[in-house]
């Protein structure tokens, strides 16, 4: 299958893309590189740098490679910033998908996997959290995600596209074989900014939020390894129906709270860190956890990782071996729009 990556060269795509070359496809990657790295991108994918809403970059790709389907990361993922700049997130992750998918409409491309969210349930009646669970987002971030998938599901019912939201949990860990990691600018989750402040790269550590009503005060939430995201997206990808648009939990079934991860930290790499408190953040839900029961049922998902102990050790042994994330990394080829 030829299939195009968009956000191709950030931490979720890089790791999507990597299985789907391992597994025989041939990929196209569109990446702006405003936040991915192009060392991070597959050397067997194509790499075009270019936003996902150039049209002259995506009339020449869907032309020039003819791909059967898309795989759509490139978008805006931090919760608080939402709030503070709404219309950033609207414009990037709701208007620049139209323009994904007119293009894909005139192209004849009629496959899309969706990178959504369990920030579209908000603050959850009942846990563990269904698809069936009222969408009810409380962030602009979440609402954006929605957003799309109410346009996929239009698009199903109009032209025949066939598409699934997979809709993620705290995505984490690092590539099992060492290969790819996580290296943002800033930091904003958990997991790399705990070991980056073990390691001294951080001042410290701050808990937003001591006083949720979870066993020990500080948020819960559920980690699924990248690894099994990747995999998730390729099951996906296959099974995609024409005219139909399906929404799967991505999640190991099961919550961490905040100052549980951070114990795993320190257990796992023998260090410990200075750990401060601050107040709540914007639109963080108390609990979050997934019923994923649907994904491995009707897709046959089988996560690799279901532990916090065996994930966070596969991002200690990327943060370990590339303390400078990708600088370190030698560049690779690109194609510029």
């Amino acid at each position: 299958m030829k299939v195009l990556v968009t956000g191709g060269a950030g931490y979720i795509g890089s790791h999507c893309v990597k299985l789907l070359c391992e597994r025989s496809h041939q990929v196209v990657v569109l990446d702006d590189l405003s936040a991915g790295h192009a060392a991070a991108v597959h050397r067997k994918a194509v790499l075009i740098r270019a936003d996902v809403a150039d049209r002259s970059a995506l009339g020449s790709l869907l032309a020039e490679h003819r791909v059967d389907g898309v795989i759509h990361l490139a978008g805006h993922l931090n919760v608080s910033e939402s709030v503070a700049q709404p219309l950033k997130y609207y414009e990037n992750n709701v208007a620049k998908t139209v323009v994904l998918l007119q293009h894909m409409k005139q192209a004849g491309v009629r496959r899309i996997v969706f990178s959504s969210t369990c920030a579209t349930y908000g603050v959850p009646q009942k846990l563990p959290i269904t698809e069936e669970h009222p969408q009810n987002p409380v962030t602009p971030y979440g609402r954006s995600k929605l957003t799309v998938e109410h346009m996929l599901r239009d698009c199903g019912s109009a032209w025949g596209l066939a598409a699934v939201a997979l809709r993620y949990f705290n995505a984490s860990g690092c590539a099992a074989d060492g290969t790819l990691g996580e290296d943002h600018d800033p930091e904003i989750h958990l997991i790399p900014r705990g070991l980056l402040a073990a390691m001294g790269r951080l001042d410290g550590f701050k808990i937003y939020g001591t006083d949720y009503p979870t066993p020990d005060g500080t948020c819960i939430r559920d980690y699924v390894h990248v690894d099994d995201l990747a995999a998730a997206h390729l099951l996906a990808l296959e099974a995609a129906e024409p005219g139909v648009m399906r929404a799967y939990n991505c999640g190991i079934g099961r919550g961490y709270s905040v100052r549980e991860v951070l114990d795993t930290i320190g257990r796992v790499i023998g260090r410990s860190m200075s750990v401060g408190e601050a107040d709540r953040r914007p639109g963080d839900p108390p609990e979050l956890y997934a019923d994923a029961g649907k994904l491995r049922s009707e897709l046959g998902w089988h996560p690799q990782f279901e532990d916090i102990d065996d994930i966070v050790q596969t991002a200690w042994r990327w943060f370990a071996a590339h303390p400078n994330g990708y600088d370190a990394v030698g560049p690779r080829s690109q194609s510029s729009a």
